[in-house]
């Protein structure tokens, strides 16, 4: 009687399994660069051009009617020109669009679409690694665009602040958080319009309640304390402080909630994106 057993196949590894990540995810990265460079003009114009119309339109229009704003800082209560206020904010909300939106349309459509992923994974390149890419380039993009922004507002006088260099890599790394949120929604995407949900019932609130357009103290006591946790409550708080050449107040709190965002989104996104693909 034969009572040799056939081994056991070994199980697929869980979709939750730690990032398995390598130097192949800059291949990836390069060959968005260069497909953006083709559109790169009509996408800065893009990416910049709202946020300056906000600028304008609320920092001198609404800025000449409230004039000053009270802001609550470590060195006591200081009145801020309005303008200055909401510069300081709405950069961060660019930073947050750029990465958002291009984590979002861009890489769905190179997802699902295009079918861009599944050609390059026919190269020695894993789902890990094009994941990787895919935040790393949003985050870049983000900062492009707050870039060509922060030089608009240094030609226009707003702030002078020297520590504006410092803001410079925080919007890159507000940038990478919004990425990595935003590819969770990709992955779960059946198309365009499962976007909305994220835009009306995350972004949308998120931008009333994170101080961007009016300080927080303004805000209920348990709604405040709700946004002291947001992501882009956070980004202002770290950012705002510079343009006033100020330091920000608790940084390493505000940065630990943003490195648990990235970190939890990412790591999310990459299971739902192997999830999606396993299919």
């Amino acid at each position: 009687m034969n009572t040799t057993s056939t081994p056991a196949l070994p199980s697929a590894p869980s979709v939750w399994a730690p990032p398995r990540l390598s130097r192949r995810w800059w291949p990836v990265f390069l060959r968005n660069l260069l497909v953006w460079r083709k559109l790169a003009i009509p996408s800065l114009v893009g990416n910049i051009a709202e946020p300056l119309m906000w600028l304008v339109a609320f920092g001198y229009g609404m800025g000449a009617l409230v004039g000053q704003v009270s802001m609550s800082t470590p060195q006591g209560t200081v009145a801020v020109p309005y303008i200055l206020f909401l510069a300081s904010g709405s950069i961060c909300m660019s930073a947050m669009n750029a990465a958002t939106f291009e984590a979002l349309y861009s890489a769905f459509s190179r997802m699902h679409v295009q079918k861009t992923w599944d050609g390059i994974m026919n190269a020695p390149v894993s789902l890990d690694d094009v994941v990787l890419a895919e935040m790393l380039w949003a985050g870049f993009k983000a900062l492009f665009s707050v870039t060509a922004i922060m030089v608009v507002m240094l030609a226009l006088g707003i702030s002078h602040s020297p520590k504006l260099l410092l803001a410079w890599p925080v919007l890159l790394g507000v940038g990478i958080t919004f990425s990595c949120i935003a590819l969770v929604f990709n992955a779960l995407a059946k198309g365009y319009d499962f976007f909305t949900y994220y835009f009306t019932l995350f972004l949308t609130p998120m931008l009333f309640l994170s101080g961007v357009f009016f300080p927080r103290e303004q805000l209920p006591a348990a709604v405040r304390h709700l946004s002291d946790w947001l992501p882009l409550t956070n980004a202002v708080e770290l950012v705002r402080p510079l343009f006033m050449d100020q330091w920000p107040e608790r940084p390493w709190l505000h940065v630990a909630v943003l490195l648990v965002y990235t970190v939890g989104g990412f790591w999310l996104a990459l299971a739902l994106t192997r999830k999606r693909f396993a299919r």
